[in-house]
């Protein structure tokens, strides 16, 4: 897949997007819960080509909860390589609140696109893109196996981790309290 052109990568949660409809928004990959009705702010936009796929926010299974699974990581991979002779100009990525699915979704893209790029990189400026980014470990795992990263995804997203409690330390409770503890322990490991 050849490297992402876009002049712009935005990545927000549901509340956000009806700032973002003057923008110029060319590409959108929504990742809802998969009762979830729909998004209304689209109908404001402009014209945009739009992928919606539909999986929980978890990273462990739960009853009734759906877990991203390597098909989810594949049509991701898909879209982007779909970008690569699409023309667009700005890509919007977002899940419910701009935090977990939809950043490891934006490193799933950045890191398709740019094979030979360091992981550490591809974290800072996924970092850069949305500051709070807190990427789903899960997804993140099943790209890196994906992309034949050998690891380094993975071990970058510990870093990542790190460097987010250091910055963030309510995360600690906050990914506890919404079952991501092994997300927390993870962090805590490359400190």
């Amino acid at each position: 897949m050849a490297t992402m052109t876009l002049s712009a990568l935005t990545i927000c949660g549901i509340e956000e997007l009806p700032a973002q409809k003057d923008r110029d928004v060319t590409h959108v990959l929504s990742i809802l819960d998969p009762q979830h009705p729909g998004v209304g702010a689209f109908d404001s936009y402009p014209a945009h080509s739009r992928t919606t796929l539909h999986f929980h926010d978890i990273i462990d299974p739960e009853p009734g909860k759906l877990m991203p699974q390597p098909e989810h990581i594949e049509a991701i991979i898909r879209f982007g390589a779909g970008l690569a002779d699409a023309g667009g100009e700005h890509l919007l990525v977002h899940c419910h609140k701009g935090i977990s699915r939809s950043t490891a979704a934006m490193l799933t893209l950045m890191a398709a696109a740019s094979p030979e790029q360091e992981a550490d990189d591809l974290f800072a400026r996924l970092s850069e893109i949305r500051p709070q980014a807190w990427p789903s470990s899960l997804m993140v795992r099943l790209a890196d196996e994906q992309l034949d990263r050998r690891g380094s995804l993975v071990a970058a997203l510990r870093r990542h981790y790190g460097r987010q409690i250091a910055e963030r330390p309510h995360y600690v409770d906050f990914m506890t309290g919404i079952g991501r503890h092994a997300e927390v322990e993870m962090a805590e490991a490359a400190r």
